[in-house]
């Protein structure tokens, strides 16, 4: 079955359903004033306004608050999450397919996998303000669970999974693809082996040897920088700087490869 595109017929019958079975409509204890915020923010992000603000704020609402205010075990966002994670991947996973065409599903893999890591949607909700918007119980709370990436990145594919149980795939696609896909390129930069690209660029002529040597190392224990020089039979072809010895000598065959 196709997927339905009308931002009110989806799912419609589901959800009705789903939301009574969650309790959600008894979370009195969410104040108005927090709640309009999360609408507002979501409306920013997405252009998207919410008709059922309870089902926002379940995005939102940990499993430590759901427990502190004896709320029903479902109201939280775990479900929401789990439903989130799909979306997420098959929109991006539809994105790399049409948009890197040359790439190998190998390669498409391992770029899906940085684009949807805890590290890359934890860092997205931070910068959509999603830490400001969690509903946590107070232990949670005072423990750092607005910072904590595990939380964040349930959080953010909660999100998702809100935006397409109300709005659709097509708008929670919108949101996937202006907050994730628009930082591909970024995860590309960072993923990329650099070193390996240089040793395959330079063999391509035939056998060749490649070195990476230490030229300075400075800085205090907990704030070293290295500086790595790499060289194509003894002529040195590149330099590169890190906090470590590995991210310099990428940096160095990154700086190679511009120049060839």
């Amino acid at each position: 079955m196709g997927i339905n595109k009308s931002n009110n017929k989806v799912n419609g019958n589901f959800k009705r359903q789903s939301d009574e079975k969650s309790g959600i409509a008894s979370q009195k204890v969410i104040s108005t004033t927090t709640g309009n915020k999360r609408q507002e923010i979501i409306a920013q992000l997405t252009g998207y306004r919410f008709k059922d603000t309870a089902l926002i704020d379940q995005a939102f609402s940990h499993t430590s608050f759901v427990n502190e205010h004896q709320l029903h075990h479902n109201a939280s966002y775990e479900r929401l999450e789990f439903l989130g994670d799909a979306v997420l991947e098959l929109t991006v996973s539809k994105y790399l397919y049409y948009n890197y065409v040359e790439w190998p599903e190998g390669k498409l893999t391992r770029l899906r996998a940085a684009l949807v890591c805890e590290e890359n949607l934890s860092r997205l909700a931070l910068d959509c303000h999603f830490d400001q918007l969690m509903l946590l119980g107070r232990g949670e709370d005072a423990s750092g669970g607005r910072k904590r990436p595990s939380l964040l990145c349930d959080v953010f594919e909660a999100v998702i999974g809100a935006l397409y149980l109300e709005g659709g795939y097509e708008v929670s696609e919108d949101f996937i693809i202006s907050q994730v896909t628009s930082k591909v390129d970024q995860v590309i930069e960072k993923i990329t082996d650099y070193k390996t690209l240089l040793q395959e660029k330079l063999q391509m002529d035939g056998p060749v040897q490649i070195s990476y040597d230490l030229i300075e190392e400075k800085g205090p224990a907990h704030q070293k920088s290295f500086l790595v020089a790499v060289s194509k039979n003894e002529t040195q072809i590149g330099i590169g700087r890190g906090n470590s010895k590995k991210v310099a000598e990428q940096a160095a065959a990154q700086d190679a490869l511009s120049k060839i």
